[in-house]
């Protein structure tokens, strides 16, 4: 789809910051949000990734008024928005699910925020006709939404979101139910929206890609906690923890003291690990330059690039390489890059 500049006529809310502060969010006996503190700047765009069950979506519908904090403060720019709904917040959620309502139009469901809001019906349609124009649905006001292709009823759920002009924008997994390469053109033109309307975005996700392409910052959930934050660069090249090392790019992570020690060159620091990423691992014939022997056990085409399991030393490594490339009859491993992680478990994990 193209995307339209936004429309003159209708300006979009200022942004907003959000800072959330040790906020906890009990179901029963299960803690899905513990003790979390973020702080969002306003015009941002930062990803909460993480496992099914990390919390993550939870969050975001406390940010969003969906669910209300056991113990903490939320605030949107200088407002306290803890305990309000979400009508009587600066947000727009889009939903995993979209939401829409089938037996409405394309108008009535972008539109739908603003009429619960009662907005007169002048505005209404005039920020329905400029949301519709955003994502390139121009025209489509009067079509029935269930007569939409997929990847159409997902640009009327975020349609819906601008409409309202929020200061914040949160979205739960929108582009999950979208096939690959939907999916992805998708991506490019949600942060290319993003960029223009410099709203402050906070975007749920499990996927490693959508949130190291679309991010300006990254924060990794792990039981109900963020275990890590940063830049996509940062959390990819310099992970603090063995668990965001995996999690994030599926980084080897090597706790064998001799076999970290000899891939690194170096004495393992006490309480540490050795990540080294599939695609930091280099072949080579012959043992030189450090490299230390080890034998192949699978090899898979994907196409740009081949994914070899090897084992050295008793470990299993998985590393990547040119698809054309042949298997030697001697194979060596040296690491071309690493990084030491905090070994945040017993086995590394």
């Amino acid at each position: 789809m193209a995307i339209s500049p936004p429309s003159s006529d209708i300006p979009s809310a200022s942004s907003e910051g959000v800072r959330v502060a040790a906020v906890t969010k009990r179901f029963g006996a299960v803690v899905a949000v513990d003790r979390v503190s973020l702080d969002v700047p306003p015009g941002a765009f930062v990803s909460l990734l993480g496992p099914s069950g990390c919390g993550k979506t939870t969050l975001l519908r406390l940010i969003g008024g969906f669910e209300t904090p056991d113990a903490g403060t939320i605030h949107i720019g200088e407002l306290d928005v803890t305990r309000r709904p979400p009508q009587a917040r600066p947000t727009a959620m889009v939903f995993q699910s979209y939401a829409l309502f089938p037996t409405m139009t394309v108008g009535q469901n972008v539109g739908y925020g603003l009429s619960v809001r009662r907005q007169k019906k002048a505005i209404i349609r005039e920020n329905v006709e400029a949301a519709l124009r955003r994502v390139d649905l121009a025209g489509l006001e009067d079509r029935p939404v269930a007569a939409l292709s997929g990847g159409q009823q997902q640009r009327v759920a975020l349609a819906r979101a601008l409409a309202a002009e929020p200061a914040v924008l949160l979205f739960d997994e929108p582009l999950s139910n979208l096939d690959l390469a939907l999916r992805e053109a998708t991506r490019t033109e949600l942060k290319a929206l993003q960029r223009e309307l410099g709203t402050t975005s906070l975007y749920v996700t499990h996927d490693q890609q959508e949130a190291l392409a679309l991010s300006d910052h990254i924060a990794v959930m792990r039981e109900g906690r963020i275990v890590g934050e940063g830049t996509p660069e940062q959390l990819y090249h310099e992970p603090e923890t063995a668990y965001v090392a995996r999690f994030l790019g599926g980084a080897n992570v090597i706790t064998d003291k001799d076999l970290a020690e000899r891939l690194a060159g170096e004495p393992r620091p006490a309480g540490s690990a050795l990540a080294v990423r599939p695609e930091a691992l280099a072949v080579q014939e012959r043992e030189a330059n450090g490299a230390i022997p080890a034998r192949l056990h699978s090899r898979q085409f994907l196409g740009t690039q081949a994914e070899w399991a090897v084992e050295a030393d008793g470990v299993r490594l998985r590393l990547w390489t040119d698809p054309m490339a042949p298997v030697p009859e001697r194979l060596f491993l040296r690491a071309a890059r690493w990084r030491w992680v905090h070994a945040d478990q017993p086995d590394g994990t």
